[in-house]
């Protein structure tokens, strides 16, 4: 028996490369989740073998949320699973000068034609008779341009692509049942940089899942900090501890840019959650100083000194440079507000210097905050 080990890490996953029937390509757990059962219901003789090649997914570490919630899916359903090389360099050549194609178009003619050549090649090269993919289930695709794109290249590796339409007879509305019921991952965008940034550019929203700072610092409701989450349900579930995902709506906060100058040199400062200013840009002078917190005489900005800062957070930074790069976790930050005196709910700028300056300051602080939802894990019991 010719076997391969798949190492990830969270588990191993060990396969036969001989004697497998049915090649799956995989795009998300919400479309695979239902897909898969549908297959092993009306395929009950078949092998089935999930395959995650999904390299038009941006940012990687979406890549891997997605990647992570696939696997669990397959470990609740018994269906092995290989994944395919995050090739996306190669993707984004092959679709060069159609960035700004809408959804259902050219862009994702080529995409899906992409990720089903792969996957017809990897049937071919594994002895399998036939492949399939869960777009075929996801109802922001085109059945008929998944179809003859799959039947096409079907033809060309000798193997068979099989289509059925799982979204008919509320197929759909069942898909989302089931999501809901396992607590699935689910994304809400297709996948690709281009699709995300005209979605959000749609509904006028901040594409926030482009943002890591500088500092690595996990942001709220970021990726990462859904990846924390759900490796975290994972860990749970190997203790067969009980949990519950539920949503939450919060004031969420991005930093675009931010630079202070004083005497027109840019000098370092920290800038804390939750600044923000009317405009882009201020100046002014420090007009007066209440216990230990200096205020500008426009914008309702206020600075503290590093040392003030490690007084109230308990830490040992030496220069604003290693806070800029290191510093506390997002929550830890966010509760200084109040440890200083402030209101919970202000939006102010709060700049972290050195020295607080004495002369002329110029504030540029481009930051967005805004209505959100986020998934908390509470532990139950």
């Amino acid at each position: 028996m010719h076997t391969k080990t798949i190492h990830y890490s969270l588990f191993t996953i060990h396969f036969d490369t001989k004697g497998v029937e049915m090649l799956v390509h995989i795009c998300c757990s919400v479309d695979s989740h239902y897909f898969l059962q549908k297959l092993q219901k009306d395929y009950p003789d078949e092998k089935l073998t999930g395959f995650f090649y999904d390299p038009n997914i941006h940012p990687y570490s979406e890549y891997y949320l997605r990647l992570l919630d696939v696997k669990r899916s397959c470990k609740m359903l018994g269906i092995e699973l290989i994944e395919g090389e995050y090739d996306t360099e190669a993707w984004l050549e092959a679709v060069r000068g159609l960035e700004k194609e809408p959804e259902k178009g050219a862009r994702c003619a080529v995409c899906f034609d992409r990720r089903f050549e792969v996957t017809a090649q990897k049937a071919a090269q594994l002895g399998e008779h036939t492949f399939t993919s869960t777009l075929l289930t996801s109802p922001k695709k085109s059945l008929k341009q998944l179809k003859t794109a799959g039947d096409a290249l079907a033809k060309r590796f000798g193997v068979t692509f099989i289509a059925p339409d799982y979204r008919k007879a509320s197929g759909t509305q069942e898909q989302n049942i089931l999501a809901k019921e396992d607590a699935l991952y689910r994304q809400d965008y297709c996948g690709c940089l281009f699709g995300l940034t005209m979605q959000r550019d749609q509904q006028q929203k901040l594409a926030d899942e482009l943002f890591v700072p500088i500092s690595g610092q996990i942001q709220p409701e970021s990726i990462e900090a859904r990846i924390a989450l759900y490796e975290k349900r994972w860990e749970l579930e190997e203790q067969h501890i009980p949990y519950k995902i539920v949503k939450q709506r919060f004031l969420n906060w991005r930093l675009k840019f931010g630079m202070l100058k004083v005497r027109k040199e840019v000098i370092p400062a920290h800038i804390l959650p939750y600044s923000t200013l009317k405009s882009t840009y201020t100046r002014g002078k420090i007009e007066y100083k209440v216990n230990e917190m200096h205020y500008m005489s426009r914008d309702e900005v206020k600075f503290i000194t590093r040392k003030r800062y490690n007084e109230v957070m308990q830490t040992t930074y030496t220069d604003i440079t290693s806070l800029i790069f290191d510093p506390p976790a997002f929550e830890q930050e966010v509760s200084l507000r109040q440890k200083i005196g402030l209101d919970p709910y202000d939006l102010s700028a709060l700049i972290v210097v050195e020295e607080v300056p004495g002369n002329k300051i110029e504030l540029v602080l481009e930051a967005e905050a805004y209505s959100d939802v986020k998934e908390v894990l509470v532990i139950l019991g």
